[in-house]
């Protein structure tokens, strides 16, 4: 009896530990599982990135941070701005002129506006050549946008004699120059041939030169930089019953601005986004470096970019983000119309100086609006809109409304028949295209972007991918990207020093 006892025992307890093997045998295999699709799950979602942007989290440190001029100096800028008001106010004597007073009161408050910003705002994505410079440009962004909404509210010609307080020649009515009046190439009627082709280039050649180069610049892409092109020449074509400085000769349009002037830029905006990417950024503190050469050498390199990122922006990748792509165009074609309708309503020479002034601010505002938008699409972990690009919205926004407000005449003259035809054809086609290749030819894998090639700060050495082994098992089998002398793989190490890129 005590036998048969004891086997009974014998056989529960292996029973209890073969349940227990069983027991502890799936929950290995349910670990090992989760781990698996943990796994397919980060290689899917890194293969929506065209950057790493978890490597770039680290706080950026430049060689020359500790030195003096990178520290802020809030309580010694709060210092002067108070000695700056009281010698205003106790020290200085009064002028009897309500309009310089006015002047000099304006210039006191945006200048204390400024430097309150280059103070105490946050960095933004930029630091070089200094990020003072970026805080500046963003203070400066935030005052144009309240003089625009203040603009707004005045009639026009209320808006036009706030003008002639930054220059007595402002406000007063100007003639729009049309460029079409004689096409021909060649006109032997006249004494000097090439008369047409003299009268066609002006400074703006130079301006349209030196745009599209910094377009391509701060977009870091020709195609986007060689649509705008075309896209605009078609917007004169559409807006030349409205303003004649957009009536242009064929050859105008397309050789002279997209073959010639675009284009050029956009060739050099190429070769130099090459050669910004293949350089090796290794910085080292100007007080380290001990001979003369190499220090003007370094402090000429501080208004170089501290470091480069690739901007692959993938329109065909997703619905979202074609959808953010063909925003992006359609606002920066706004913002070069509001650059010709500013002009007309509020009677701006084209000329004087406060168009290039506004088109530098543009193009500083734009590099940090592509720059921050870039990671809002890229960048899983980004779920706002950046602050430059808040405020830039704003100001594009602002600006066709007091061109809308105050060419109300002109604004709202019907599009020629045969141009909204063409319009209407092409929106129809937009959205016949992004409902084929989004919706019905949907694809069931999520696309691959090229992986771009990063350099941050002082080389250093990536170490080889470690796939490491689960339990009891050998490496998994996933359909990830394999390692290739040529792109790296989707879990190898890299070690980058810095985040920011410019």
């Amino acid at each position: 009896m005590e036998e048969v006892m004891d086997g009974a025992m014998q056989a529960v307890d292996g029973a209890l530990d073969n349940a227990k093997s069983a027991m502890d045998t799936a929950i290995d295999r349910i670990k090992k599982e989760v781990n698996l699709q943990k796994l397919k799950s980060d290689s899917m979602c890194q293969l929506k990135t065209a950057h790493n942007w978890q490597e770039e989290k680290e706080k950026v440190e430049d060689p020359d941070a500790p030195s003096y001029f990178w520290r802020a100096h809030t309580v010694t800028v709060l210092l002067v701005m108070i000695c700056l008001l009281v010698y205003t106010a106790l020290f200085e004597t009064p002028v009897e002129d309500s309009t310089y007073n006015g002047k000099k009161g304006f210039v006191a408050a945006l200048f204390f506006w400024v430097t309150l910003g280059m103070t105490i705002m946050p960095d933004g994505p930029f630091l070089r050549p200094h990020p003072a410079l970026w805080r500046f440009t963003f203070a400066l962004g935030i005052f144009y946008e309240l003089l625009l909404i203040y603009i707004l509210f005045q009639t026009p010609g209320d808006a036009r004699k706030l003008l002639k307080y930054i220059d007595a020649d402002l406000g007063e009515p100007i003639p729009e120059k049309n460029y079409a009046g004689n096409c021909k190439l060649y006109d032997g009627d006249n004494e000097d041939p090439w008369h047409n082709i003299k009268d066609k280039v002006d400074i703006f050649i130079v301006a349209h030169l030196a745009g599209y180069w910094c377009k391509t610049l701060i977009f870091r892409d020709w195609w986007l930089s060689t649509v705008i092109s075309i896209m605009f020449e078609f917007m004169e074509y559409s807006f030349e019953h409205q303003l004649p400085n957009f009536s242009e000769c064929w050859w105008d349009h397309w050789i002279l601005d997209v073959i010639i002037c675009n284009g050029g830029g956009t060739i050099l905006g190429i070769y130099t986004l090459r050669y910004l990417s293949m350089k090796t950024y290794h910085w080292r503190g100007l007080y380290e470096i001990p001979t003369y050469r190499g220090k003007i050498k370094r402090f000429f390199g501080q208004f170089s970019p501290h470091g480069w990122i690739e901007f692959t922006w993938n329109p065909l990748s997703s619905f979202e983000r074609w959808i953010a792509i063909v925003c992006l165009i359609i606002g920066f074609l706004i913002t070069e119309l509001n650059t010709f309708y500013l002009k007309f309503v509020l009677w701006i020479p084209p000329n004087h100086l406060l168009n290039p002034v506004r088109l530098l601010f543009i193009l500083l505002w734009g590099a940090v609006c592509l720059r921050e938008t870039f990671q809002l699409l890229d960048d899983p972990e980004c779920d706002k809109l950046g602050r430059q690009s808040w405020v830039m919205l704003a100001i594009i926004v602002t600006e066709l409304l007091i061109c809308i407000k105050f060419g109300w005449a002109t604004m709202t003259k019907p599009l020629p028949h045969h141009i909204a035809l063409w319009w209407v054809l092409g929106a129809a086609l937009l959205l016949i295209y992004t409902v084929v290749r989004f919706y019905l030819l949907k694809p069931n894998h999520i696309p691959k972007p090229e992986k771009e090639n990063i350099r941050m700060g002082s080389p250093v050495n990536t170490p080889e991918a470690e796939y490491k082994d689960f339990p009891g098992e050998n490496s998994p089998s996933l359909p990830l990207a394999e390692p290739s002398p040529s792109q790296p793989g989707l879990f190898q190490d890299q070690n980058r020093e810095d985040k920011k890129d410019l």
